[in-house]
């Protein structure tokens, strides 16, 4: 089985306390919104203290045309991914440095930006990588695009036994925010959305590299996608850029949906939630992580790891999931454990792993 051998994180530079996020949002909005302070308890509820962001607080006050926000959008992505990817290559978590030119394949997971030639080809100039790297660019899976990206390296890896792959996850949610956007999608967005990147190594069975511990093969995977619900989250492309679509059902649907998409996937392993002793989780917000535990009947003690990325990071989408990862990598579970990856993102759909530390 693919193994996961390291994952690394990037945070941009410019820390933002949710508190300065409301008093943006106040002076922004408050002239559009006769309840603006009643809205405002959405940052609260949130349970989000800080997040990261590209950009200095003041920029998101500001105009800016979706040529400057796709500008900004490829030369940061560029910078952080370049990063992820080095410290990805160089964690602690290996026996040793991996070299570049034993990387075969890279997955780039994105939503928040438009390049061609994708960022992956980019970051390939930066670095020491071979001509022959198989490029995979991801595009549109929002909040389920790490969880997929590391499905699709899993099956890369099962293909070619000997290869080594890298999903690289970089989103820059706060360059879509838009200010004179009066939605109520939009100021639950801002209250949720953050900048971030993450990289992971996997590896086939068959391949030379190795851990200083134990690492969580990828057993497993499955997708899902909810027929006729492309309302449900996404963006809407206009002039000035990417506006966010955010259903408020969404808790609703992950109680309803959630629970019988994970047991049956249980069940085709002949395991059930209670053989489950690690949710990585997706944590889209404070009340998808109380619809997670619903769905699963988990205490929030399933939940601990991904409430603490929430609450210092906020939601990045893609990457967020790598960040909950790495956590859990690093607190070391014991050999002979099972955890459940899961993510979902615009489609509506789901992405889940099986995954058993080795």
């Amino acid at each position: 089985m693919p193994q996961i051998l390291s994952v690394s994180t990037h945070l941009p530079p410019n820390l933002i306390k949710q508190e300065e996020a409301v008093e943006l949002s106040r002076s922004v909005f408050s002239g559009r919104f006769k309840d603006i302070e009643r809205l405002l308890t959405v940052f609260q509820n949130g349970d989000i203290e800080q997040r990261n962001v590209c950009m200095p607080l003041e920029w998101y006050g500001q105009a800016h045309d979706f040529e400057e926000r796709n500008e900004l959008y490829i030369s940061h992505a560029i910078d952080y991914g370049t990063a992820a990817v080095t410290s990805c290559l160089e964690s602690d978590m290996l026996e040793q440095k991996v070299d570049y030119q034993d990387i075969d394949a890279i997955i780039f997971v994105s939503s928040t930006g438009i390049a061609t030639p994708s960022i992956d080809a980019r970051i390939m100039n930066n670095l020491p990588f071979r001509d022959d790297v198989k490029r995979i660019p991801l595009w549109g899976l929002g909040c389920a695009g790490g969880a997929s990206g590391l499905s699709r390296a899993n099956e890369f890896c099962m293909a070619y036994p000997d290869a080594n792959v890298l999903v690289l996850a970089i989103e820059l949610c706060s360059l879509t925010f838009q200010k004179d956007d009066y939605s109520k999608s939009n100021l639950v967005g801002v209250s949720l959305f953050s900048d971030g990147a993450a990289c992971a190594l996997v590896a086939g069975d068959q391949s030379h590299l190795r851990t200083k511990q134990v690492r969580p093969s990828i057993v497993a995977t499955t997708s899902k996608l909810m027929p006729d619900s492309e309302d449900v989250m996404g963006w809407d492309v206009k002039n000035s850029g990417l506006y966010v679509v955010f259903s408020k059902s969404i808790p609703v649907i992950i109680s309803d949906w959630l629970g019988p998409f994970v047991h049956k996937f249980l069940a085709s392993h002949d395991l059930t939630d209670k053989d489950i002793s690690h949710f990585v989780a997706h944590p889209g917000g404070k009340k998808v992580l109380e619809a997670y535990e619903t769905a699963l009947n988990f205490d929030n003690s399933m939940t601990e790891i991904s409430r603490n990325v929430l609450r210092m990071n906020g939601n990045m989408s893609s990457p967020t999931v790598l960040y909950v990862l790495k956590e859990f990598m690093e607190a070391g579970p014991s050999k002979g454990e099972y955890g459940v990856l899961a993510a979902l993102g615009p489609g509506f759909c789901g992405e889940l792993q099986l995954l058993k530390w080795e």
